[in-house]
């Protein structure tokens, strides 16, 4: 068994099952819970989109040669709601793991110690790989928070529902 190759088809699947969970909690969500946040300094799950779509487009384009965060991407406007409708979000939320999974595919087991630079810092492949790792679970994880505290009794379980009482 080639443990790197085993490695990348894991954290692969592993992103396509956090991606694929989550569009289930949107797909739950009308336009305008997308949009709703409980208060000024919270963000709503559009919001929390926008900003990994950023970050993702940001880190996985040109990774190999250039440093992850790039000089064109302004993290502050991540956060500002210019979003008007559920399909310019799901287009940053599709632009996003697009680029993310587009780049993982082009990493081959070689790579994994090769050294990338994020925010000018040193990172092994494998290292970038599990920072987005954690990253994502982290808004993933808020986003699926959201969403059912939103549908409340309406909620429809992603993985496998409790047993009723």
């Amino acid at each position: 068994m080639n443990i790197g190759r085993e490695y990348l088809k894991t954290v692969t699947q592993r992103f396509t099952d956090a991606k694929i969970t989550t569009e289930k909690a949107i797909e739950q969500l009308t336009e305008r819970e997308l949009f709703w946040s409980p208060n000024e300094e919270s963000n709503s799950i559009a919001i929390i989109i926008k900003h990994m779509s950023g970050n993702m487009v940001s880190r996985w384009t040109d990774f190999f040669t250039s440093d992850g965060e790039k000089p064109y991407r302004n993290r502050d406007d991540e956060f500002v709601e210019d979003s008007k409708t559920k399909e310019q979000v799901m287009e940053l939320w599709e632009l996003g793991w697009n680029t993310f999974f587009t780049a993982l595919k082009d990493i081959d087991e070689e790579h994994l110690l090769k050294t990338i630079t994020i925010r000018n810092e040193p990172h092994s492949v494998i290292e970038a790989i599990e920072r987005q790792m954690y990253h994502y679970s982290y808004h993933v994880g808020q986003i699926i928070y959201i969403a059912k505290n939103l549908k409340s009794s309406d909620w429809k379980s992603l993985t496998i529902p409790r047993k009723s009482k």
